[in-house]
């Protein structure tokens, strides 16, 4: 069983590493994946061996809340952000006051009294209500701690808990009459450091709200109201009374509120919500309407068929968030180092105080580089490069209509040196059309009979040509379908044959007559398909699937990016050479059955990683098989839930598209993940003051604290920069 969870309490990536451990060491947890981006946990869990309610528990014990989806106290992220904005601004306001009573002689600022002692407590009574506004540092912090699990919170309360535990002891030596200890009076540094790290949670807060705006505009875009059609009446209901079998009328500048099939009516509908593609397409009677699509032009009445959560756009939901809340691979060393990070830090600052101790520095000094240590080490920063990069990324292709359906998929897109394509469908229209006949008219009703009974593309083709030439077809029997080579039926008593040359040579028919006639239509892209009744050739019908019309574009820009790009098809080699000609591919493997592709795939993987991109059925496997399977939305239910990545428009372009997105975000996450360790194996050697010996450097528990802020807000933007790719 899968489920998801609602986690309080959490503060950088320290604690959803402790998180994922507790849980992960439950027996029955088959995998776990904490999100501290959205403080949410996804677990996968055999439930005759744990429960939820022991997954509470775990995590409870851990020093965090847990709740199911969508139970726990929550706020709104406007609300949270409204609330962190007047805490910090209430601190911003005691801090500005505190800062003129403990440092406005250094500016030669006028002060109301020269007693030190009472200079002393105005600082100690400005500095108490600042720290109670913040207390959830302290709260949290020490929690975690005396739990054994120390975050990001600890090293903060720590180091506020350190300046004023020492200020404090230096205003008694200032009681007892030795004026010096005023210098050693370090309540504005307190303060500083937590209004600080609230100012860059209050920033690294409303930058996070943006990594999530793609979901956002997802859920607005779903209806609210629907308008029925009862009794003959029009009326209007809330949306989530519709039901299957339904029928809902749909105006011009509406809103299609559910998937449904058009009954009745025509009219051009805007999709670029849900597929990305920009132009209206136009809908009529037997067309199927995607929920949330608007109509631009028209009247529809349509029989509600897909409603509620199962709808298109609920679905498309569901995966950007499935996607923005897994982990990619790239994100499992950041993971590591989350689990050790703050004991580390800890122990630093604790080696660095007795350092400077022994090296005579002093209590006051040495205890300024220690807090230094601790409020400039920032695991947020670790925590956060990976899954706001993902969260940003998989928003903006859905924004595009390419669904990635999870991080790993995202990244294993940037590792692909080799692209197999599926030919009908995916280099093709998927529509072919007759282009030539070689048959005597009288036997033309025997052909299109047989291949009215099929199902596939190209008998399709057949039977349309029949249709529009006012050939009758008789009744057919028996049908039959041979995988690879073609169909045969009994037609009018008699036995009819269609397919290709092997379906004629597993049957004994000569069809060498028409060589000439198929070799021509091959070299020319078309499919030749031969005829036969009683063992006696009728001729042949070719039959044409144009490329789409950007497929050659999408294979050059696939070319560029430095990939192998090669077509699969259970063509002819002519026939699939002509078509690979004209899109530009040079690499093709022709009249492969399907149950062979998948093997193709594996012997291919044996060179390098490989996508899949196809529509149908018979691609499933080999899109499964794949190291990723990108689906052409117009493709089979089938072919969509077996693929990785799924396009919804049904263009190449697209495919590219996902991977430049990918190598985008790819890009972005090692930015972030080189800044964030850069920031601190830097930063917090020269907080311990290693420079401060040989170059006079020496930096402040203020300074670190406001470095250590920014530096979450840093790896935030710049995931952000991610929404303007295009």
């Amino acid at each position: 069983m899968r489920k998801n969870f609602d986690i309080t309490g959490m503060s950088c990536s320290a604690c959803s590493a402790r998180v994922e451990n507790v849980v992960g060491r439950l027996d029955g947890v088959r995998s776990v994946a904490v999100s501290l981006l959205r403080n949410t946990m996804c677990v996968d869990y055999d439930e005759a061996l744990v429960d939820s309610e022991k997954i509470i528990a775990a995590v409870t014990g851990a020093g965090y809340g847990a709740y199911p989806e969508g139970t726990g106290p929550i706020r709104n992220a406007g609300d949270e952000i409204k609330l962190m904005g007047r805490r910090l601004a209430a601190s911003a306001a005691l801090l500005v006051i505190l800062m003129y009573f403990s440092m406005g002689h250094m500016w030669g600022l006028p002060m109301p009294t020269e007693a030190l002692a009472v200079l002393g407590l105005i600082q100690l009574v400005l500095t108490a209500p600042i720290l109670v506004i913040n207390r959830k540092y302290f709260l949290n912090g020490f929690k975690a701690l005396f739990k054994g699990a120390p975050n990001m919170d600890s090293l903060v309360a720590l180091g506020a808990t350190a300046s004023v535990g020492y200020s404090l002891y230096a205003m008694i030596r200032i009681f007892m009459g030795e004026g010096h200890f005023i210098h050693d009076l370090y309540f504005e540094g307190a303060a500083m450091i937590v209004t600080l790290i609230s100012l860059g949670k209050f920033l690294e807060a409303r930058s996070k709200r943006h990594t999530g705006d793609a979901i956002e505009k997802l859920v607005g875009l779903t209806p609210k109201t629907a308008r029925l059609l009862r009794n003959g009446e029009e009326v209007e209901v809330p949306i989530g009374q519709v039901e299957v079998g339904d029928v809902l009328i749909v105006k011009g500048g509406e809103s299609v509120p559910v998937d449904g099939t058009v009954i009745d009516g025509s009219g051009s509908v805007d999709e670029s919500a849900i597929t990305g593609e920009s132009i209206p397409v136009f809908k009529k009677e037997g067309d199927s309407l995607i929920g949330a699509t608007i109509v631009s032009g028209g009247y529809f009445r349509l029989r509600a068929e897909r409603v509620g959560p199962d709808t298109t756009l609920s679905q498309i939901i569901k995966l950007v968030e499935e996607a923005g809340s897994s982990k990619a691979p790239i994100s499992k060393l950041a993971d590591r180092v989350s689990g050790v990070f703050v004991p580390v830090v800890i122990s630093i600052a604790i080696v660095t105080f007795i350092i400077w101790m022994l090296a005579g520095a002093g209590v006051g000094k040495a205890l300024t580089f220690a807090i230094a240590v601790l409020v400039i080490s920032c695991p947020c920063a670790l925590g956060l490069a990976t899954p706001t990069a993902i969260m940003v990324g998989t928003g903006k292709g859905a924004e595009k209509g390419i669904l990635i359906k999870s991080a790993e998929a995202l990244e294993t897109l940037r590792a692909v040196k080799a692209v197999v394509l599926d030919k009908t469908g995916t280099v093709t229209a998927g529509r072919p059309a007759v282009t030539r006949v070689i048959m005597e008219a009288e036997d033309l009703p025997l052909a299109a009979a047989v291949e009215a009974m099929s199902g596939h593309p190209l008998s399709l083709a057949v039977a349309e040509y029949a249709k529009n030439n006012g050939i009758d077809c008789p009744a057919a029997e028996n049908f039959r379908a041979i995988e690879g080579l073609g169909i045969s039926a009994d037609v009018q008593g008699k036995s009819v044959i269609a397919g290709n040359l092997g379906m004629m040579e597993k049957y004994g028919v000569d069809v060498s007559a028409y060589g000439a006639e198929a070799e021509a239509a091959a070299n020319e892209g078309e499919t030749p398909l031969y005829f036969a009744c009683d063992g006696r050739a009728m001729g042949l019908i070719a039959v044409a699937d144009p490329i789409k019309e950007d497929s050659a574009a999408a294979v050059a820009a696939m070319k560029e990016l430095g990939l192998r790009v090669i077509m699969i098809t259970g063509d002819n080699e002519k026939t699939a050479r002509a078509i690979a000609s004209r899109a530009g591919i040079d690499e093709v493997i022709a009249g492969v059955l399907p149950a062979g592709k998948e093997s193709k795939i594996r012997d291919l993987q044996r060179e390098c990683r490989v996508a899949m991109v196809g529509d149908g059925i018979n691609d499933a496997p080999a899109m499964t098989r794949a190291d990723v399977g990108l689906a052409i939305g117009g493709g089979t239910d089938v072919a969509i839930e077996a693929a990785d990545v799924v396009l919804m428009r049904g263009s190449l372009v697209d495919a590219v598209d996902a991977f430049r997105l990918s190598r985008a975000t790819i890009r972005n996450i090692r930015q972030n993940l080189f800044w964030a360790f850069f920031y601190n194996v830097i930063g917090i050697p020269v907080a311990a003051g290693a420079l401060y010996s040989t170059l006079g450097i020496k930096l402040s528990p203020m300074l670190a604290a406001a470095a250590m802020s920014f530096s979450s807000v840093f790896v935030v933007t710049n995931a952000l920069r991610l929404k303007k790719f295009k």
